[in-house]
């Protein structure tokens, strides 16, 4: 007869080194902190975290997650540390079928978000365009849509080195943008107007990252970023 015992025992010693790799919630993993990387959000209070209007974020942590809607701010920023090169990663749940937010970066004047920053769109949208989850607000649409809706965890991970940026939705690049493609000011690349008053290339690439309030539950955990050497 073959004993399963040592099967048994090779099995449960892999999901123990399985286990091992993976970190809770709002924690960093051996191979992530080896790496470089950083968590932006402990998972149980706003260290680190305030409204883009300087005062203290209204909604209170929820089940780990931070909560922009009715915090008070526009947006809620990590304040500690402007970035400019970097990929930053976060797991975000939309609270209803209407959800609109986003992941604001590169935000330069943060009593004005919406026009010194850029801003990776999260919303509950059923087809690719400027406007739609993952989009580059404004400026480019994705190539598809790749989110899961409401209720359920999108993985969004964005990239930024000198003018590129890119964004993945659930471990699918969707978006890539080249800021130096936009010399115009007002103006995308091929003529048409966009939101921004200056020319994009132009735009500041470093700046402070936030989680949008735009009337809708929202939620964000497991924020980490990786500082990139600049390109």
């Amino acid at each position: 007869m073959i004993s399963i015992r040592p099967f048994a025992l090779c099995v449960g010693l892999a999901l123990v080194g399985f286990s091992a790799a993976l970190a809770a919630d709002n924690e960093l993993t051996a191979e992530e902190k080896a790496a470089g990387w950083k968590l932006l959000f402990n998972g149980k209070d706003h260290e680190g975290w305030i409204c883009n209007t300087q005062k203290p974020i209204a909604t209170p942590v929820e089940d780990g997650c931070l909560v922009p809607f009715k915090s008070g701010g526009y947006i809620i920023m990590y304040d500690k540390q402007k970035f400019g090169d970097f990929t930053l990663k976060c797991d975000v749940k939309m609270g209803d079928d209407q959800c609109n937010s986003g992941i604001f970066y590169r935000v330069g004047a943060p009593r004005n978000p919406v026009y010194s920053g850029f801003e990776a769109q999260v919303e509950n949208s059923k087809e690719p365009g400027l406007h739609s989850f993952g989009a580059i607000y404004d400026l480019v649409a994705p190539t598809q849509q790749t989110h899961k809706g409401p209720g359920e965890w999108n993985h969004v991970e964005l990239t930024c080195k000198g003018p590129l940026m890119s964004v993945k939705v659930n471990g699918e690049e969707i978006t890539t943008m080249n800021c130096d493609d936009f010399p115009e000011r007002g103006k995308r690349p091929d003529g048409s107007r966009h939101k921004f008053f200056s020319a994009i290339k132009e735009m500041p690439r470093e700046g402070y990252i936030g989680f949008q309030d735009h009337g809708h539950p929202v939620y964000f955990k497991n924020v980490k970023i990786l500082e990139l050497k600049p390109q």
